[in-house]
């Protein structure tokens, strides 16, 4: 079965064109990302452990749900059913902004994103796949930007300018 296609952009999020997960993360191609930040009522901001095996960042800590649109599925389809999956709940989300980043990762894969940022507020039970999250922790806000400061390596690259932007 074929994967399905991650979506190429430009730098002015034009679509350029549809490619593999794989491909497009060994050539460092820019392509559409998202990141989901999820929020409690306590201004708790909830963060995952990455499972050890992903294909990069694996053990590093980092926002609730992030992944990519897909070819063939709207955005908000793609946005829910990745929270679902990845995190065992649902929630509204709410659009906040976008950026674009390159990482280079020791493994010879490179993260170039266009990256969505969305935001939703949740105060329920999490249950996470283990294939995705080894761990998970609502931590405050102020808390977490601390820790990222003193322990910028045990966090996502991606994560740490969410952060910043917030």
């Amino acid at each position: 079965m074929k994967e399905k296609e991650l979506i190429l952009v430009n730098i002015d999020d034009e679509v350029v064109g549809f490619g593999e997960k794989l491909p497009v993360h060994e050539q460092g191609l820019l392509h559409r990302a998202f990141s989901i930040m999820i929020f409690n009522d306590n201004n708790e901001v909830l963060i995952h452990k990455r499972a050890i095996d992903k294909y990069h960042s694996g053990g590093l800590w980092t926002n609730a749900c992030c992944s990519h649109p897909l070819k063939d599925e709207a955005i908000e389809i793609t946005l829910h059913r990745k929270l679902q999956e990845e995190m065992g709940f649902d929630c509204s989300l709410t659009y906040s902004y976008k950026f674009i980043y390159k990482a280079e990762f020791n493994n010879g894969l490179t993260e170039h994103e266009l990256d969505y940022v969305y935001i939703g507020n949740y105060n329920g039970m999490v249950n996470p796949d283990p294939l995705e999250a080894s761990d998970y922790k609502w931590v405050n806000m102020d808390v977490v930007k601390k820790d990222v400061e003193l322990n910028p390596e045990i966090y996502t690259e991606w994560f740490k300018i969410i952060l910043k932007q917030l």
